[in-house]
């Protein structure tokens, strides 16, 4: 896999890295007033260029597939098909990605499940499509490279030590 394979398998199913960059942008323009909007497609860009990432998203987005396809068997196809609430394995996969940058990814992550905004919103209403993993994994995304960000703050706090 590559990043350049990840992003036209994201592009193909209606997701931009700049999309998923506005949302790293709205989850931390409060804490670093000087971010740009290029500062959070790097970091979305780097995040997808982890190797268990771009498998991730593999794995979902072909899960998703072949759903559209009907081709998973039975009670599974079912499940996609119906979204179902319990099912939680797209959001177990998703927490795969945001666990790459420790717990802030995961508040985020679900901040994100629970508001659904930006394109994850819009995935998550289309009905044309099976999204069951996608819109998870986009949340994923944004929330580990929205953490990366938080990560990087050359403002943050210093504590002193005894060592």
């Amino acid at each position: 896999m590559s990043y350049e394979i990840v992003e036209a398998m994201l592009a193909r199913r209606g997701v931009q890295i700049d999309a998923i960059a506005e949302i790293v942008y709205r989850l931390q323009k409060g804490y670093h007033p000087e971010l740009t909007m290029d500062d959070c497609v790097t970091s979305v860009k780097s995040v997808l260029q982890k190797r268990e990432v771009q498998y991730t998203l593999y794995t979902g987005i072909a899960l998703d597939e072949l759903a559209e396809k009907k081709l998973l068997p039975q009670p599974l196809q079912a499940i996609m098909e119906a979204d179902e609430s319990l099912y939680g394995v797209d959001e177990t996969l998703a927490l795969g990605i945001t666990h790459v940058y420790g717990m802030i990814g995961l508040t985020s992550f679900g901040y994100l499940d629970k508001e659904k905004i930006g394109v994850i919103h819009d995935l998550n209403e289309q009905r044309s499509a099976v999204h069951v993993f996608l819109d998870d994994l986009v949340a994923g995304l944004a929330a580990a490279a929205s953490a990366r960000i938080a990560h990087k703050n050359i403002k943050a706090k210093k504590y002193p030590s005894d060592l």
